[in-house]
């Protein structure tokens, strides 16, 4: 049997509502999940731990500085949303180097996702290759099937790295 890709990933998840925090450690149990609820908290625990990946909430934690953070640090973070779910907030995580962007909607599939992004860095794919795949369908739903003329040009370069 092959060995799961998360096991023993050392994996920090920053969302304000603690029971986000508490289901993902709960969905994450192959890995070692610190948990923080507070911008502070996060900056705290990236500046003095290292970490595999990192899945960070946008809003209410300042996600995006957590970010810049993490990518400083040399971490794969995913953004993972609710009330920030938008075209414009899927580029911005993108382009400020986010490997994926989730909607909490989905969070119970937070471990597939993960894999995911492990095993796109472990064959040299770029990390999006497959996340318009999986989750196009469902933006078109939310936003409408024209959601990417926000930003044609972005998207564009996307589908090059894809």
């Amino acid at each position: 049997m092959e060995k799961d890709i998360l096991a023993g990933k050392k994996v920090l998840v920053v969302d304000d509502e603690p029971d986000v925090v508490d289901t993902a450690k709960a969905l994450l149990s192959m890995c070692e999940v610190r948990g923080a609820t507070s911008f502070a908290d996060a900056r705290m625990l990236l500046e003095q731990e290292s970490f595999d990946l990192a899945v960070l909430d946008i809003m209410g934690v300042d996600g995006y500085v957590l970010l810049e953070l993490a990518n400083q640090r040399g971490v794969t973070a995913v953004m993972l949303t609710a009330h920030a779910l938008s075209p414009g907030n899927i580029v911005k995580s993108f382009q400020g180097g986010a490997a994926s962007y989730l909607p909490k909607e989905k969070l119970i599939d937070l471990p597939t996702f993960l894999r995911e992004v492990l095993e796109d860095r472990a064959k040299g794919r770029h990390f999006w290759s497959r996340w318009l795949d999986r989750w196009g369908s469902f933006y078109d739903e939310k936003f409408g099937p024209e959601w990417q003329n926000e930003d044609k040009e972005f998207w564009e370069k996307f589908k090059i790295w894809m």
